[in-house]
């Protein structure tokens, strides 16, 4: 696949006001500048995510890798997870029809559902793999225990969790244990939700009541005057490259491994050609030293811990 690939989720939700055309056209522009691998999942915009890739990528099918999600679901407003085989099966078939598919590439369980054994759930997952409608199997958010219980049940090719140059939880121990495993790295929001690209001034500007960033810990008060050090250090690389210092970011994950594939997300044709040109950028290992001594951002990734999934970097 191609050496990033576009997250669509904010396309329908968590960062503002959506535009479908404009996320349609961008989805498209994506895949004539060489992206080929799109995420979404059953949760984001309640289906219409997914929908709306799915009229995107209609008579394009054939060149792109698709991945959708499932095991969470949101009832005013209130989230659950559910990792039973039965509604594998469900979710799946529900997935398929709203993105217009007769098969998924890569269909992940979106979290670890801690009152279901991963084996039942991945195993109803093979079936899946066996029916034809899913190609490959993938976690997210999983710890390192659950993905050696997943893989001897089946493969398990990729794992999606947030990492960036400010949430480095992976690597202190899941990212060890998923390359024994042969599983690959889909790092999400590895421009920190936007934070990275270093456009953002204040947290006043997280007005909009649908942007989930206005209840983030690391977004507000000391802790975005004290995370935004963090970009201004990215800042001045970004100046000797030429390029942005979200253009930097990004070059810092995919120089992680040839197994990472990051999923910058977009709804804009704009920020997409930049994100796209981040694979130009070069970093030296005097670079790559000095990004990584830079620290984790301050504060928590989300307003409280979840009380689902089983990955200890879920906050």
């Amino acid at each position: 696949m191609s050496a990033e690939g576009l997250g669509c989720m904010g396309m329908s939700q968590s960062y503002g006001t959506g535009d479908d055309a404009e996320s349609i056209a961008t989805i498209r522009h994506a895949l004539d500048c060489g992206v080929t691998f799109f995420d979404t999942a059953d949760i984001y915009g309640l289906g219409a995510n997914e929908e709306l890739v799915g009229r995107a990528i209609a008579g394009r099918r054939d060149e792109l890798v698709l991945a959708t999600k499932f095991s969470m679901s949101r009832v005013d407003g209130v989230s659950s997870i559910n990792g039973r085989p039965e509604y594998v099966h469900s979710a799946c078939d529900a997935s398929l029809a709203r993105l217009g598919v007769d098969h998924i590439d890569l269909y992940y369980q979106h979290r670890v559902d801690p009152t279901v054994p991963i084996e039942d759930t991945v195993g109803a997952m093979a079936e899946l793999v066996a029916a034809g409608k899913v190609r490959y199997l993938g976690l997210s958010e999983a710890s390192a225990a659950t993905i050696r219980r997943a893989v001897a049940v089946h493969p398990i090719s990729a794992l999606q969790s947030e990492w960036s140059l400010w949430t480095r939880d992976l690597e202190s121990e899941v990212l060890a244990v998923a390359r024994e495993s042969g599983v690959g790295i889909v790092p999400y929001s590895p421009l920190g939700r936007g934070f990275l690209t270093g456009a953002l001034k204040s947290p006043d500007e997280f007005s909009d009541a649908g942007d989930m960033r206005a209840t983030m810990p690391r977004f507000q008060g000391e802790n975005f005057d004290t995370n935004m050090q963090i970009v201004e250090r990215v800042r001045s690389l970004a100046a000797q490259k030429d390029c942005t210092v979200g253009q930097i970011a990004l070059a810092w994950v995919m120089a992680q491994g040839d197994d990472v594939v990051p999923i910058p997300g977009t709804k804009r044709r704009t920020y997409l050609d930049e994100n796209v040109g981040a694979a130009s950028v070069s970093l030296s290992a005097g670079d790559l030293a000095t990004l990584d001594s830079i620290g984790a951002a301050v504060g928590a990734r989300y307003a409280q811990a979840h009380t689902y999934g089983d990955s200890p970097a879920r906050v």
